[in-house]
């Protein structure tokens, strides 16, 4: 509809169903994500976020990754074009990776926790074992289908659940975790899509002469960030990573801020694309990938779908009023508040807003499954505490429960031999 149009209408029409199929995606991939091996899910996520915008690199305005690349050379070849071709040809390459996206699609086995809910054990243990990358009688793949299969009996006793179940106990603390976390990735990261929307603009006027070219290296930093990102959300855990991220990006933002009013001269120019890549650096192998890893780690199957349709709307909604305020804020001239670089000191608030909000509020999930991360928030209570959490062995129906020596009524549904945390 886009490549087509010659008008605005019809070109409007086409962005606002590329975005619905894009909300789709981003929603769905977060529902699905936790279909992987739990040991590989941190990375696979990160996979995701980096690779999905290359398929739809014309959405890419929250997430740097090859899409952008990609885009921005189709930009600057098509820059100097004064008829119709120089945003046909654009939009018009999306299309090949659109296809690629629908044909791999068809590819994908369906989710073993689905399979299950609808009763197809076979089909669900052969989604498995395809996932595990085992034969379906192997240990880890019965043992993860009866993990499974238990969590769903525990969950259809609790009955359906509305979105007013997300934002009542005992869910209330995800549910605002999630959505107060896709904020602030906006909100920390907003530098990111400044960069995205009005980078050749700011560059510009910033005095540096070649803004096209400083562009594409952003593009390429940001891209070549996210790489570390696939290791250190294993390593490192996703808490550590955010607070490391968020530590770092507040740094940078000071930097560019104050070297952008104190000075006017090639060696500020330099030093402003310099923090700006290191900021890029942060983000993208931290709260890039990893807000979106953590809410789809923290609610329960029942609630998970309805869950993370608000919290990815909670993004895209702070995506949209950042992106409407933001030329506001920077600009000159009446009706403007005329920060220019100075909104740089605007976004540090919140990226220490973003410290202490990881450090009060984001449990540690890295290395447990769907089931696990209800059971530690069900007997943590503090995030803080969170990484003293341990867990060993699979859940038995009708086993007596354990945790930190007290025992619960037998018969209530889960088994635990847990190592005591050492708070």
């Amino acid at each position: 509809m886009q490549t087509a149009a010659s008008g605005l209408s019809l070109f409007i029409a086409g962005r606002v169903v590329a975005g619905l199929g894009v909300g789709l995606v981003s929603s769905l991939v977060r529902i699905g994500s936790k279909a992987d091996p739990w040991h590989h899910s941190g990375m696979l996520s990160t996979l995701y976020r980096e690779y999905l915008i290359s398929v739809l690199p014309e959405e890419a305005d929250t997430e740097k990754n090859i899409g952008l690349i990609l885009a921005a050379v189709a930009n600057n070849s098509t820059a100097y074009r004064a008829d119709k071709s120089a945003y046909r040809i654009p939009v018009g390459v999306q299309i090949i990776f659109g296809v690629a996206l629908a044909v791999g699609m068809l590819f994908l086995p369906e989710t073993p926790r689905y399979l299950i809910k609808v009763g197809k054990t076979d089909d669900a243990l052969a989604s498995l074992g395809f996932l595990h990358g085992l034969p379906i009688d192997h240990a880890i793949v019965n043992q993860e289908y009866r993990e499974i299969l238990d969590n769903l009996e525990l969950e259809r006793a609790k009955g359906s659940a509305s979105y007013l179940t997300c934002w009542r106990p005992p869910f209330l603390k995800r549910q605002i975790t999630g959505c107060l976390l896709q904020a602030l990735q906006q909100l920390s990261g907003r530098t990111v899509n400044f960069i995205i929307y009005y980078g050749t603009r700011f560059f510009l006027t910033s005095g540096i002469k070649d803004p096209f070219l400083i562009t594409m290296i952003t593009n390429i930093v940001a891209f070549v960030s996210t790489i570390p990102g696939l290791y250190l959300v294993e390593t490192m855990g996703r808490r550590n990573l955010l607070l490391a991220g968020a530590i770092g990006m507040t740094v940078c933002q000071v930097i560019v801020g104050a070297v952008g009013v104190s000075t006017d001269s090639q060696v500020s120019n330099i030093v402003l694309i310099v923090f700006v890549c290191f900021y890029l650096f942060f983000f993208e192998f931290s709260w890039g990938p990893c807000a979106w890893i953590v809410t789809g780690e923290i609610f329960p199957l029942h609630i998970r779908a309805k869950a993370l349709s608000m919290t990815t709307s909670s993004n895209w909604l702070f995506n949209f009023i950042l992106a409407f305020v933001t030329p506001y804020m920077v600009d000159t001239g009446p009706g403007n508040a005329g920060l220019g670089v100075k909104v740089f000191f605007v976004w540090t608030a919140f990226c220490l807003m973003a410290v202490v909000f990881v450090w009060a509020l984001i449990y540690e999930t890295k290395g447990l499954s769907l089931e696990q991360v209800d059971e530690l928030y069900n007997h943590v209570d503090k995030a803080w505490k969170s990484p003293a959490y341990k867990r060993r062995a699979s859940l038995v129906v009708g086993s007596e429960e354990t945790w930190q020596g007290e025992a619960k009524e037998p018969g209530d549904g889960y088994h635990h031999e847990v190592e005591e945390p050492k708070y």
